[in-house]
């Protein structure tokens, strides 16, 4: 394939501390305010992947059936979220230990 015809995506975008730190305020105020209404008014406003990372910090495996999600899947595919292709990638190798802990001082956070 000539040079001219080759597409090229650029470096893969690695997210900052401030992305993930903007993450977390976001995530930590829609799980409070689930946590104070319920989910009736969130559930069609909200993509179902916020839905179901923001029932993954609240415990809600209820939601997360609902949504045909388990912990698993949502952590695997956050895991990109926080820490770029390739560094969710490697984490999801090696059985997802950053992002878990992520998730965890998130949870210690909300309470």
């Amino acid at each position: 394939m000539p040079d001219a015809n080759r597409i090229t995506w650029g470096k893969p975008r690695k997210p900052t501390d401030a992305d993930r730190d903007a993450l977390r305020a976001d995530l930590l105020a829609k799980a409070r305010v689930v946590r104070a209404d319920g989910w009736a008014t969130h559930r069609d406003a909200w993509p179902a992947g916020r839905l179901a990372v923001v029932a993954y910090l609240l415990g809600d495996t209820e939601m997360l059936t609902q949504l045909e999600e388990t912990d698993a899947t949502v952590l695997s595919r956050f895991a990109a979220d926080l820490f770029g292709f390739v560094g969710g990638r490697k984490d999801n190798e090696k059985g997802l230990p950053d992002t878990q802990a992520w998730f965890t001082a998130v949870r210690k956070e909300l309470g």
